[in-house]
């Protein structure tokens, strides 16, 4: 019988390109957002129901943490790391997926983090999208780095809560074998 490898590389590979994809198209509708959309007016599409609407955020989400815009760029690298840890264990496309997802995201943030204006380390993240809220207010303004990791940490938790396991098997397969008489 033969050794199961570590990790898949099918799923190493679907955990890369998803980063890759979520970062390019990231960084592209930014680029599009800073060179088209005035700060202050807003761009109304699908009747109202989504604004774009360039902002600078110094902070995380809803401008949480804005004198502290250093320390984001510090959590990012430590989930970096530990994503690339798990990779190493990894054998599973759906959580290859979910962490390719939250992979790109933080990666789309960081690079703003570390490049953009005011400077290194402090650098405000782009963003552009906001919703029509349910009592006629904008909702926040996120961006597509945002986006990826939301649906990423959303994707996670369900295969959490499902039973998925990063290797590929599932939880309850491992209790009803465990239950099984020898």
């Amino acid at each position: 019988m033969t050794a199961r490898p570590r990790f898949a590389p099918r799923a190493v590979a679907v955990l890369g390109a998803t980063a890759v994809i979520a970062v390019a198209l990231d960084q592209w509708v930014k680029h599009l957002s800073t060179e088209n959309l005035d700060p202050g007016e807003p761009v109304r599409i699908l009747g109202g129901l989504v604004y774009l609407s360039l902002l600078r955020n110094s902070g995380a989400a809803f401008s949480f943490g804005s004198s502290f815009t250093w320390v984001f760029p510090l959590i990012t690298i430590v989930v970096v790391g530990w994503i690339g840890w798990m990779a190493l264990r990894l054998r599973s496309v759906p959580w290859a997926i979910a962490l390719g997802l939250v992979l790109g995201g933080a990666l789309g943030n960081l690079g703003d983090r570390l490049f953009r204006a005011p400077s290194f380390l402090h650098g405000h993240v782009v963003d552009m999208i906001s919703v029509f809220g349910p009592y006629g207010e904008y909702f926040a303004v996120f961006n597509i780095a945002d986006s990826c990791l939301s649906v990423g940490v959303v994707l996670a938790v369900l295969l959490e809560l499902t039973g998925r396991q990063r290797d590929g098997s599932r939880l309850v397969a491992k209790k009803k074998k465990a239950e099984e008489p020898a």
